[in-house]
């Protein structure tokens, strides 16, 4: 619960403002008014907001707490701020998806299916936020505004896309925040961020009036300083969606009612050989999140490094198939890094792509062959902790590698397949490191009870930021 004193909630969780507000114990008008005076103070050392909604979060909360006071319902995450990567549509505002292009687009129209169930279950949207250049970036360096910093150490990459996502909830401005997932832009920055993400298997969430960057592989979820936090916010976004076309018509399961059974029956392994870590931090992550499991086993995902590479491909050749008709109007306005990797993408031959779309049929059956033998695999979430801005390579074993591909080089091969996974945040000095809890298809439930199982025995936590 919250302190009766507090007036700032910068380190209250989902679920204690949630119940806070619901009681009496605060208004969420004071909720709100006190994220949106966070926001003002110190989002300038984060640069993780491009849009505050403040007006209309207000009138948001008045009529949250006037529902209240007669007696109407106002939804079990009532009060709680939210906000959301730049690419999920805001009523009245362009949606960026970080470029410079989209500036001149005009205001989105409706909100973004996931904003507007959020809104229905109670909770505020306070802004949009800071992201690479069309989700095509694992640094949080975003060229039109401006690189977002981590706020473990703001001389380092926040990690992306979801850049500003994971800043905003690890500097404390917002204890919910939305994000997107291609090839591991939420895990990413749940990471180098020292935060706990969702990335949903595949069809879970809609994705409806959200910028696209790769149809085949996008996924949207949470990102938030608890476990629990991430299963309230998962409950109350799920739900078919026809306005989506991959929207999975699947009954509503609540998971945040299942996390009190903890890692009972669950059966987790340890990924090994491409999986098997070359960086000190996360291995010792790794081992302690094992340990605490009792994952003495260790399995290989097959054929993970050819996955990966096939990623790259419908990556690169849809991304570009996507942004062609820009690339040739507006080929200066684009982040000359991410314009040349959609211009390669745009030259690569059909026939590769209907390659990696075979393969990636074949790999999805083999990996799920594993999940007869166990519920989960644990696996490091990044080759590295936060590097620093604009630091081109890391030390990956005896070899350097470019940072910008390769942070994303162990949550690719997993987002290829949309199997449901859990990032979860390790403090191992001086910064946290992340690593994934991936379960099969529609467990969302097994990965949160075991993310959550961790939280109560203190071997994972969101570590509070420095600032």
């Amino acid at each position: 619960m919250l302190d009766a004193a507090a007036t700032d909630f910068s380190s209250s969780s989902v679920a204690d403002i949630a119940c806070a507000v619901a009681s009496g114990q605060t208004s969420a008008l004071q909720v709100i008014e006190a994220t949106l005076g966070r926001i003002r103070g110190r989002d300038h050392l984060l640069n993780a907001f491009t849009a505050i909604t403040a007006e209309r979060a207000l009138l948001r909360a008045h009529a949250l707490d006037a529902a209240r006071a007669g007696g109407r319902p106002i939804g079990p995450l009532a009060g709680v701020p939210f906000a959301v990567k730049n690419l999920f549509d805001v009523e009245g505002l362009p949606t960026l998806a970080g470029s410079k292009i989209n500036r001149d687009a005009p205001p989105a129209k409706r909100d973004a299916a996931l904003i507007e169930r959020l809104e229905g279950a109670g909770a505020v949207l306070v802004g949009a936020l800071n992201m690479g250049e069309y989700a095509y970036d694992f640094t949080g360096d975003n060229i039109h505004d401006g690189a977002c910093r981590n706020p473990h150490d703001l001389e380092r990459m926040s990690g992306g896309s979801s850049s500003g996502s994971a800043a905003a909830v690890a500097g404390g401005l917002v204890p919910l925040a939305l994000g997107s997932d291609t090839n591991g832009s939420i895990r990413v920055p749940a990471s180098l961020c020292g935060l706990f993400g969702l990335k949903p298997t595949y069809g879970r969430l809609s994705r409806a009036r959200s910028f696209p960057f790769v149809a085949s592989l996008d996924h949207v979820g949470p990102l938030a300083r608890t476990a629990r936090d991430l299963a309230l916010a998962y409950d109350a976004m799920q739900g078919h969606d026809a306005d989506d076309a991959v929207s999975a018509d699947r009954a509503i399961e609540p998971v945040a009612p299942l996390l009190g059974r903890g890692i009972e029956g669950l059966r987790v392994a340890v990924a090994g050989g491409y999986f098997k870590c070359r960086d000190a931090a996360g291995r010792a992550a790794v081992e302690r999140v094992a340990a605490a499991l009792g994952a003495n086993r260790a399995i290989d995902i097959p054929h993970a490094e050819r996955a990966r590479s096939a990623a790259f491909i419908i990556t690169a050749c849809e991304g570009a198939s996507l942004h062609l008709d820009r690339l040739r109007r507006r080929a200066r306005d684009f982040d000359p890094a991410v314009r040349d990797r959609l211009i390669a993408g745009a030259m690569l031959p059909g026939s590769l792509l209907v390659k990696a779309q075979k393969f990636r049929r074949w790999y999805r059956g083999e990996v799920l062959k594993l999940f007869d033998e166990v519920d989960a695999i644990v696996a490091p979430a990044t080759p590295c902790s936060a590097p620093l801005i604009g630091q081109s390579t890391f030390a990956f074993g005896d070899v350097e590698l470019p940072v910008r591909a390769n942070l994303g080089l162990y949550t690719q091969p997993i987002s290829f397949i949309g199997l449901p996974v859990v990032a979860v945040p390790v403090a191992v000095a001086p910064l946290p490191i992340g690593v994934q809890i991936i379960a099969a298809p529609w467990r969302e439930d097994a990965a949160l009870r075991l993310a959550h199982a961790l939280e109560v025995e203190g071997v994972v936590a969101a570590p509070r930021p420095r600032l």
